[in-house]
């Protein structure tokens, strides 16, 4: 099945991609996978989508495949496939003040995303996916889950103010965790 990017391209799983998937669409020496979650029509829920987007502008398809996940999962396996390193960005609760931004890595994001109480509409899918990744072998060794804790789910294509103003700290939080990791 297809997945649109956010610059109107669409990427193809690897497995799937003609020919070899093209630059747009995966970095033939990047291990390194950035997804996007969320559904840019319901307003604040589209912010991990919206920050794919501007990584992807900022950084390039050299750096890292960037992958617009929207409410998928389980059919977003054929991505972590050969990946070292995962970065994951939704909208999420993370009980803080609207446009509050949340690092969680490795153990730390797999307990955030163990809680019952489900902080984000995309939560169970993601699971679901590191779970099928778990029994896969395929789990990349880094990983990390960046949320943005959103005012306002409603139909919209606009982010609210308070996550529009989040997006540029979202930004150096994920660039200096990619630096970090020594992807840039």
């Amino acid at each position: 099945m297809p997945l649109h990017t956010g610059q109107g391209r669409i990427a193809l799983p690897p497995a799937t991609a003609a020919g070899g998937a093209s630059a747009s669409v995966r970095a033939e020496a990047s291990t390194t996978l950035l997804i996007g979650f969320g559904n840019v029509l319901l307003g604040d829920d589209g912010a991990g989508v919206r920050l794919l987007e501007r990584l992807q502008c900022e950084l390039g398809p050299e750096v890292a495949t960037f992958v617009d996940g929207g409410t998928l999962s389980f059919s977003l396996l054929p991505y972590l496939q050969g990946t070292e390193s995962l970065l994951v960005m939704d909208a999420a609760d993370l009980n803080a003040s609207s446009g509050s931004v949340g690092l969680f890595e490795g153990r730390d994001m797999d307990r955030f995303l163990a809680t019952t109480r489900r902080r984000s509409v995309h939560e169970v899918g993601l699971i679901d996916l590191l779970d099928m990744a778990r029994l896969q072998d395929c789990l990349p060794c880094r990983r990390a889950l960046l949320c943005i804790q959103p005012q306002h789910i409603d139909w919209s294509e606009a982010l609210s103010t308070p996550v529009l103003r989040a997006l540029p700290d979202a930004t150096r939080v994920a660039r200096a965790l990619l630096r970090r990791w020594n992807t840039l």
